[in-house]
């Protein structure tokens, strides 16, 4: 059965209210590298009319922040900061995980990560804080500092942390670059000082050596060793690409699926072993 863990966190975004609409707008126009009559094609609106906006000699109504919002390609969260900026109210709840909004979801996410069985598979975060999982998410966590299992279990941490996975991880270089990059990634196209804070403890984690052969950049495998032997992982992470909800859409489900056949093989013998001492 999968493991569900709840928490309410404070995921901070971008707030717009400082700077006002027209300040917001102009810093992701920048960020996206687009220009106002790109933007204002996409919006369905006139560069005259964005550039109004931009100047604070116009005050946007509230469909054509959503259009610009949408257009840029902002996250919920950012296009509630956006809206708020405006001086509108958020249009994109954010529950709980615990809520009764998102029990569906939460019932279908047990489905998944109990269907993924014998192979680890979790939900996170945007910060890496794990919020569900099934039961062999214990190879990751064999042999951790229990200070690194106190709830709310941060996966990213666990996974480089020397005390971790860190010192079990036989490529410990190439995938700690890989989980590094894609943080990066995320916070060069969502600004964030609390994710910068996470790459940067992340990064002192990860020795600064070349990148070797097995470095493939879309699939970089996990090489972690266990009690029973070597594991070689892959990993797909799957997002709400719909989700209305702001909480909703800032989860990921990560599935690790085995790169070879002795691998498949170990996660059997260990799901087996789970069950008989159960």
């Amino acid at each position: 059965m999968s493991t569900t863990m709840t928490e309410r966190s404070g995921i901070g975004g971008t707030s717009g209210s400082g700077s006002g609409i027209g300040g917001e707008l102009r810093r992701w126009r920048h960020s996206r590298r687009v220009s106002q009559l790109e933007l204002a094609t996409l919006a369905g609106t006139t560069q005259r009319h964005l550039s109004f906006i931009e100047s604070g000699r116009s005050l946007p109504g509230r469909a054509i922040v959503i259009r610009l919002a949408e257009s840029l390609g902002l996250t919920l969260r950012e296009r509630n900061d956006l809206l708020t900026a405006a001086g509108y109210a958020p249009v994109f709840a954010e529950s709980g995980f615990d809520e009764a909004a998102l029990r569906p979801v939460r019932a279908a996410l047990e489905q998944i990560l109990d269907g993924h069985l014998p192979y680890p598979a979790l939900v996170i975060g945007p910060y890496g804080q794990v919020v569900a999982a099934n039961a062999a998410i214990e190879v990751f966590t064999e042999d951790a500092a229990p200070e690194l299992l106190e709830p709310p279990l941060n996966m990213l941490r666990l996974m480089l942390h020397p005390d971790g996975m860190g010192h079990r991880l036989r490529n410990l270089p190439e995938w700690g670059r890989h989980v590094i990059e894609n943080l990066r990634a995320r916070a060069r196209r969502s600004p964030d000082p609390r994710l910068d804070a996470l790459v940067d403890e992340l990064a002192g984690y990860v020795p600064q050596t070349p990148v070797g052969p097995e470095h493939l950049g879309f699939a970089v495998p996990m090489r972690l060793a266990s009690a029973d032997g070597e594991l070689r992982l892959i990993t797909t992470l799957t997002s709400f690409a719909t989700a209305t909800d702001v909480t909703l859409a800032e989860l990921r489900l990560e599935a690790f699926l085995p790169a070879d056949d002795a691998t498949s093989a170990l996660l059997h013998s260990r799901a087996r072993h789970r069950h008989a001492t159960e």
